[in-house]
């Protein structure tokens, strides 16, 4: 990935399986459509995401401490960063409720939606569904 670039206004929250793809070596096909659909956007992550990530990085890929350092790096120079707050923590439980998705799903859409994002890049929700009549899932690989 390079550096933030601002392509159209339009803003993404990336899923934590999305910024997986971009570093693993496993799937070139997924990767490659990662790194196209996320230079299309504005993109943003949360520290979840982040977090989600090293657990990946650590337990799936044993990299060490070092390596996913960088790596992490390189993602907040190209995502701007976003922090779960209590209200975020609320809205997550509200969309839980209201949608069925999984607590933590839940809790990326709310950061999604707390930060005024048009889609959720992902590879694991509804393709298509729209939240809150504003935010567009946007399955990746489907």
């Amino acid at each position: 990935m390079t550096e933030k670039k601002r392509m159209n206004g339009v803003k993404a929250f990336v899923d934590t399986n999305v910024i997986a793809y971009l570093y693993s070596q496993a799937d070139e096909l997924k990767r490659n459509r990662a790194y196209f659909v996320m230079k299309q956007y504005d993109c943003l992550i949360s520290t979840q995401v982040l977090n989600e990530f090293s657990n990946v990085c650590t337990k799936k890929w044993k990299f060490h401490k070092e390596k996913i350092l960088n790596l992490i790096r390189q993602i907040c120079l190209y995502c701007d960063v976003t922090y779960i707050y209590e209200d975020t923590i609320e809205k997550a439980l509200t969309i839980h409720e209201k949608y069925g998705y999984a607590y933590y799903d839940s809790l990326i859409i709310a950061s999604a939606l707390e930060h005024n994002c048009s889609y959720l890049l992902t590879e694991d929700m509804a393709d298509g569904q729209v939240i809150d009549g504003r935010l567009t899932i946007q399955n990746l690989f489907k």
